[in-house]
């Protein structure tokens, strides 16, 4: 028997999942979560061999940061992550943080169901429709420090708000400001925010 955990934020879906995957002879779901926090809090109570994480859930953590954390806590747990949008970001952190499969959430039922059995298995998947955009994955431009700056931009802070929080003068961060958008061939600084979003950088 596979156990499985599920975290999906959406209530319908998630209930749909689990009476979908509680179809099957060979697999339990042990737990059915709505956030990252919970997925993880739950993880190491009910031993999960699979974890099936949706990527985009509200809270601290999003699905990717609840995978890392879960695979700390229970190692032996095998992650599928699953998306409604095949984000080369989404992608991007999902191979770097070595998760075991990756699935779009528009995947017929039988795909989820057999994926799930390919990764508890010891299998790798990769939705089919993602392959081609795994392979033109970029290297993210942007140093840790630049990153730090615009993550702090994107959420609304201004130069001197982002000096205080990084320990840095109003004029370094607005020349890093000036720096990432000229490197990420960007118009602006709201331009700049989303081509890093988009790809994943921050």
């Amino acid at each position: 028997m596979i156990r499985v955990l599920l975290a999906e934020d959406q209530h319908v879906v998630r209930g749909a999942l689990a009476a979908l995957l509680g179809l099957e002879a060979d697999l339990e779901v042990v737990a059915a979560v709505d956030s990252g926090d919970a997925a993880v809090a739950a993880a190491p109570a009910h031993r999960p061999d699979v974890a099936v994480m949706d990527i985009d859930m509200p809270g601290r953590l999003d699905g990717l940061d609840a995978a890392s954390e879960i695979r700390a806590r229970v190692p032996s747990c095998r992650m599928l992550m699953l998306t409604g949008y095949g984000k080369p970001g989404h992608l991007r952190r999902a191979l770097a943080a070595q998760v075991d499969g990756f699935l779009l959430k528009t995947a017929p039922p039988e795909d989820l169901v057999a994926a799930i059995r390919k990764v508890a298995a010891g299998e790798r998947v990769l939705d089919p429709s993602l392959a081609v955009a795994a392979w033109g994955l970029a290297e993210n431009p942007l140093t840790g420090r630049e990153a730090d700056v615009l993550r702090l931009a994107a959420g609304g802070a201004d130069a001197t708000d982002i000096a205080a929080q990084l320990h840095l003068t109003a004029g370094t961060v607005r020349n890093y400001l000036t720096g990432i958008v000229a490197k990420l061939n960007a118009r602006n600084r709201t331009d700049a925010v989303r081509i890093a979003t988009e790809t994943g950088w921050i």
